[in-house]
């Protein structure tokens, strides 16, 4: 049976998922029996549509790319239109909300509204937003129990990379003592390039050029995205309730090419680096460019890649490395994602 998907939001990342559906799912389908059946998708700006039998993938992306809006989708009996975000979640026949609305870190809304709507319409709901995750983890993971759906969130930390499946699954029982990671792939390339000799403007404008960097690159080099993911960490995989202020900060943008040249005759290299460690009583967290030692995996990992080390008291260390953003590596998180929710349903 096909899984229902609504959108809410249908930017780069929604995108990047219905491109997944469309050319894997013959290979899904035949290797895993997942269908994936878009029936809704919404924006603010771009329009809403909603039908019930399913929406064209190929149709909805070429209309998005040519006029940026679904005005020129074609009608068929059954479509509706202008339906606002809340009436498709509570009133269309998806299984799955997929929430992807911009993200706002400050206060998670509208998101953790479209949760909430979701969850007492016994829908499901994957995202990839880490508003809703960080600001409210916990009520919205317990309303999906008391409603017995599920609420995906693989991608609200490394991209498609399974920073959170990881540890609850294979490290299960390890006993997570520390994480360390590198979580945001801007601030690494521009590290990376500022050991090539360049300057941090120099290197920092590349970077938005690349479309690393947004025109406002605060919230990346100032550290609070990786606040956010390690307020994400801690409560999924350790169960503290962080908040942003519980997280000490320093981002990059004080670094100097003298700070580099003194990294580099230590042997070392410049990372930002998100922490979180058991001190028994007490999590200590804190994102701060560290000068890391060659020796450590961490060290290695250049450009806009992303990496995460797990230390555990039975298996010792666990470095994972991946994607940590990206259109297409982010709507692999969903869809991994849509995959789990499918198969707890077999």
């Amino acid at each position: 049976m096909p899984h229902k998907i609504a959108f809410i939001g249908f930017g780069t990342v929604g995108q990047g998922l219905v491109e997944v559906i469309r050319q894997q799912g013959p290979m899904l389908s035949s290797t895993l029996g997942f269908e994936a059946r878009i029936v809704a998708v919404f924006t603010p700006r771009k329009g809403s549509l909603y039908h019930p039998d399913g929406l064209d993938a190929g149709q909805l992306l070429d209309v998005v790319h040519n006029s940026g809006t679904f005005a020129e989708y074609l009608d068929t009996p059954g479509l509706e239109r202008g339906w606002d975000a809340l009436k498709i979640i509570r009133e269309s026949n998806a299984d799955t909300i997929v929430e992807v609305s911009p993200t706002d870190i400050q206060t998670g809304q509208p998101a953790i509204d479209y949760c909430r709507a979701a969850f007492a319409s016994g829908k499901n709901v994957v995202t990839a937003n880490k508003g809703p995750v960080a600001l409210a983890y916990e009520e919205l993971s317990n309303l999906a129990k008391a409603k017995g759906v599920r609420f995906g969130i693989e991608g609200t930390v490394m991209s498609g990379t399974p920073a959170l499946r990881l540890p609850l699954t294979s490290l299960a029982g390890a006993d997570l003592i520390e994480i360390r990671g590198i979580l945001n792939g801007t601030t690494n390339y521009i590290l990376t390039q500022m050991e090539a000799e360049q300057d941090y403007d120099t290197a920092l404008a590349q970077a938005q050029q690349l479309g690393y960097a947004e025109t406002d690159p605060t919230a990346d080099v100032e550290g609070f995205d990786v606040v956010a993911k390690i307020v994400i960490l801690a409560k999924v995989l350790l169960g503290v309730p962080l908040t942003a202020a519980d997280v000490s900060r320093q981002g990059i943008s004080r670094l100097t090419p003298a700070d580099i040249a003194q990294a580099k005759a230590a042997g070392k290299r410049w990372k930002l680096i998100g922490r979180l460690k058991n001190e028994g009583s007490w999590v200590s967290a804190s994102v701060a460019p560290a000068m890391v030692p060659l020796a450590d995996p961490l060290a290695h990992v250049s450009g806009a890649t992303n990496a995460i080390t797990y230390f555990t008291k039975l298996l010792g260390e666990v470095t994972l490395v991946g994607a940590g953003a990206g259109a297409i590596e982010t709507g692999y998180s969903l869809l991994i994602d849509l995959i789990n929710i499918d198969r707890s349903n077999i």
